[in-house]
């Protein structure tokens, strides 16, 4: 039970620092919407940013995190060589980075054709390679940042891993107000503040790094057979988290075609990556050190245990932000976001949007429950093959349907190919033995917490149609947004209680920030 509890408290750590990131990005969008809106020059940075960050979840937080957490702290269990392992890493990895910098320099006009082939032939072609190149910088230093938060995880210590990200947003948020303040050109100002943002999360994470009894140091790349088997693993991740970036890339190639799509689909992914990022980030982070570490020590029923609380959690809370996505995405878009060069129209079109995606956000989150078990056996083959098929069902569904759809069609084919991906991982889990099973609390809670959500969801749309006139009030909108929020937190919670999914004390229990 201690160990669950301990779960559970690392949970809510890394939650409430990846919502502390999400909010203060929300602030900075608002601030990007209504200084840039959704005009070309908005569309451009989008696009440009985009870049490195694709290649940061392929290479840093998928594929090399993914083979380097397993091993690292197997490693730790057994007391090997833990901190040289982590250095040979860290050099390779930067090694690496290094060499993609270089030629994503080069390549860069082929890059935002491969993003947004929709832009040439008009301005926002070159404006997003000239911040392309610039920005690109950002993903050598959150790349080594990321491994050095894999080296805390791994060790227990979440808090300084997950605040790292609040970083970056600071930093857009004051540009943002500086170039609105002295009249900077925005999209240029931000571009040169991602490499900015960059470094100053590696040095964070490097200090707690070095504090935890890990000062990792770089040196000379060599392929040792320890990096010898890191790449093999790695590999099959890099692809499959290729095969992801390819799902986005086909969602925004369609987007491009649409003027202010690009924008409207980031803002409505923006909203509904703040449940997913708050849960599903959460729960991989955690998960993923703490199944390798019990199935190095065959504790199969402690896997269990620990896979079960996690699907857990994170039903327990992204199935009602699922559904309030769905109920209310007019006032959540309007009031956060519609404001200076940012219209009514443009309201509309991302609300549309945010409902297709908040129909996909339960299999986005559980994909996260389900990838750790294939991970912390080093089984990054399967994933890949799996995503692979799903990347064939996105763009199938997205440009299938994209004469009839439009833009939508881009998040129809992300939610679909979610949907299959999350079938096929739960199908081939089911032979991984007992720690991949859910146990009897699991399938116990899991209609209540159905029926809890379903019941906050109706309320929650009954008093968004009886304040609906309040929605375009100056001032009086965030008051009804913010009494929406609270009513259905509360109500959520008080059904969680009525139907003995946790008792009182459990439940505040569980919403109290841990310590760590």
């Amino acid at each position: 039970m201690a160990k669950e509890i301990r779960l559970v408290g690392s949970f809510f750590t890394v939650g409430f620092w990846t919502l502390a990131s999400r909010v203060l990005g929300f602030v900075r969008d608002v601030l990007f919407a209504a200084v840039l809106g959704s005009g070309p020059m908005a569309e451009a940075f989008l696009v440009a940013f985009s870049i490195p960050n694709m290649f940061r979840r392929i290479f840093a937080e998928g594929a090399f995190n993914t083979a380097f957490v397993p091993m690292f702290s197997k490693r730790l269990e057994s007391k090997e060589d833990a901190a040289g392992f982590a250095d040979e890493a860290l050099s390779a990895l930067g090694g690496l980075l290094v060499l993609i910098f270089l030629l994503a320099q080069l390549a860069m006009p082929l890059l935002v054709v491969a993003m947004a082939s929709g832009f040439i032939g008009d301005g926002r072609f070159d404006t997003a390679v000239l911040y392309g190149r610039i920005a690109f910088a950002y993903l050598v230093f959150i790349s080594l940042a990321a491994l050095l938060s894999g080296i805390l995880n791994s060790t227990g210590r979440f808090a300084v891993a997950a605040a790292a990200p609040v970083l970056l947003n600071v930093t857009f948020i004051l540009v943002l107000l500086a170039a609105h303040r002295f009249g900077w050109n925005p999209g240029l100002s931000l571009a040169w503040s991602a490499p900015v943002a960059g470094i100053a999360q590696l040095a964070l994470v490097w200090r707690a790094a070095a504090r935890a009894g890990f000062p990792v140091r770089i040196r000379i790349p060599r392929l040792s057979d320890d990096m010898r088997r890191l790449a093999m693993i790695a590999a099959p991740a890099a692809l499959a988290g290729g095969v992801v970036q390819i799902n986005l890339l086909i969602g925004r190639q369609v987007a491009s075609f649409h003027e202010g799509a690009v924008a409207w689909l980031n803002y409505a992914d923006r909203l509904y990556q703040l449940p997913l990022g708050v849960v599903g980030i959460a729960i991989g982070v955690v998960l993923l050190p703490d199944l390798s570490r019990k199935l190095a020590a065959g504790d199969e029923s402690g896997g269990q245990a620990a896979f079960s609380r996690s699907a857990e959690l994170s039903l327990g809370l992204a199935l009602p932000a699922a559904v309030a996505l769905a109920v209310v995405p007019l006032p959540l878009v309007s009031v956060l976001f519609e404001r200076g060069r940012f219209g009514p129209a443009d309201s509309a079109a991302t609300a549309t949007a945010l409902i297709i995606y908040g129909a996909g956000l339960p299999a986005f989150v559980l994909q996260k429950v389900l990838l750790p078990l294939y991970f912390a056996r080093a089984n990054t083959t399967t994933p890949f093959r799996i995503s692979v098929f799903s990347m064939f069902v996105n763009a199938a569904v997205a440009v299938g349907l994209m004469q009839q759809f439009g833009y939508l069609s881009a998040a129809i084919g992300a939610t679909v190919a979610a949907w299959v991906m999350l079938l096929m991982l739960w199908i081939r889990s089911r032979g991984m033995g007992v720690a991949a099973k859910p146990d009897a609390r699991l399938l116990r809670l899991l209609p209540r917490i159905l029926i809890a959500a379903a019941l906050m969801g109706a309320l929650v749309w009954g008093l968004a149609q009886l304040a609906e006139g309040f929605m375009r009030e100056p001032g009086i909108r965030y008051v009804y947004l913010a009494g929406l929020v609270a009513a259905g937190m509360l109500s959520y919670g008080l059904m969680l209680v009525l139907f003995r999914v946790y008792g009182i004390r459990e439940l505040l229990g569980l919403m109290r920030k841990p310590r760590n």
